[in-house]
């Protein structure tokens, strides 16, 4: 028989009384049903990651690919905290430091990206993926720009709240900040018990919600707990390239996956939740894999369009043309120093890649200039669009 996932506590501060919600350790009790419907998603998940994993193995450079998909999944988990920057205004961004969106929501994308590479870096270090290291996360994704001021890489000392404008008529309500400890505790011991001989994939899916709904920190706890799915699969050597996001998957399906979360907690329906979440896995797995096909066609033909197209200095523009592919958005001066060569020559190459439809300059100035891979960015930045207002 299923029930709540946790208890409720009820909390009195600043005279106004509410309850707030304390989930009970992992692995769910009753023991989880692995089968029929349920069992069927986790092998096309499995499959799906298998070949996002077989692709990226045959890239000649997964780092081009990581490059612009981390700055991608960073776009989009920022984007479903409310900000409105997209792929191509980060990389402009970063590229030269103007905004092309208004500077909060660039630094929170930034943010993001220098998030995950701090975790993508600690983990292939070597170091465990642990409480210390979700701190460390939070630390970086909040050091500077919006929530700076929300006590970056600590566990919350206050009680927060989602929906409402106070607990009292809050959507839900975590537990309170002295549960907080405790409930992380539990979660850290979690991550490195395998006795429960539960597949990767479901436990990471049961992280997830636990997670969300300890909501540790005052600020940013969406965007951690999206990028623990990954740090955990690649943690325990599902992924070699963290190369799986799924923002672009809950943006896209927001409202479902809030009433899922919310089911769990009250039902115990974590059937119904791992179900979506593998769904998401294969659907996001998938077009991962597929994009990396894409791009590997692209560069392919692009090389061999530039190479009869320049005669004889061939050379170069192919020098050019994979600076390009590193850094999809580049100064002339950034794609000098990338080629190695002298600025007179960067600036014929660029030509002969403007003048065959491969790079297009974006700024419209005599100086100065940015030029991007079209066909690259078109590619990647599938899915990021800012709505219009």
């Amino acid at each position: 028989m299923r029930r709540r996932t946790g208890t409720y506590r009820t909390v009195a501060t600043a005279g106004e009384g509410f309850r707030a919600f304390v989930p009970r350790p992992l692995p769910p009790a009753p023991p989880l049903r692995l089968d029929g419907a349920l069992q069927v998603r986790l092998e096309r998940a499995h499959l799906a990651l298998g070949r996002l994993d077989g692709v990226s193995g045959l890239l000649p450079n997964p780092e081009l690919f990581l490059y612009s998909y981390v700055r991608k999944e960073a776009v989009l988990s920022s984007q479903i905290e409310g900000t409105q920057s997209s792929l191509s205004q980060l990389l402009l961004f970063e590229a030269h430091g103007a905004p092309g969106a208004p500077l909060d929501d660039l630094l929170e994308a930034s943010n993001c990206v220098a998030a995950l590479d701090h975790g993508l870096r600690r983990l292939r270090g070597g170091f465990p993926l642990s409480n210390r290291l979700i701190r460390e996360v939070h630390g970086v994704l909040l050091r500077r720009g919006r929530g700076s001021d929300k006590d970056p890489g600590e566990f919350r000392r206050s009680q927060v709240w989602i929906g409402g404008t106070r607990p009292g008529n809050a959507a839900f309500v975590p537990p309170p900040p002295d549960a907080v400890p405790d409930s992380m505790g539990a979660l850290e011991l979690y991550l490195h018990d395998k006795g429960d001989e539960l597949p990767v994939l479901v436990r990471a899916a049961l992280v997830h919600v636990q997670f969300e709904t300890i909501h540790p920190f005052l600020d940013g706890n969406g965007r951690v707990g999206r990028f623990l799915v990954t740090l955990l699969l690649l943690h325990a050597g599902v992924l070699r390239q963290p190369l799986l996001y799924l923002s672009l998957y809950l943006k896209r399906h927001r409202s479902t996956y809030y009433r899922l979360l919310n089911e769990v907690r009250e039902t115990g329906d974590w059937e119904r939740w791992i179900e979506f979440f593998l769904d998401g896995v294969s659907q996001v797995a998938e077009d991962a894999a597929a994009t990396a096909d894409r791009l590997s066609r692209l560069f392919r033909e692009d090389r061999e369009r530039l190479v009869g197209a320049a005669g004889r200095a061939a050379g170069s523009v192919v020098l050019l043309h994979d600076a390009l592919k590193e850094r999809p958005v580049l100064s002339l001066q950034s794609a000098r120093e990338r080629a190695g060569v002298s600025f007179t020559t960067a600036a014929r190459a660029m030509r002969v890649l403007e003048d065959i439809g491969i790079a297009s300059e974006v700024t419209g100035n005599r100086r100065n200039r940015l030029f991007v891979y079209r066909g690259y960015l078109h590619e990647i930045e599938q899915g990021t669009e800012v709505p219009a207002r």
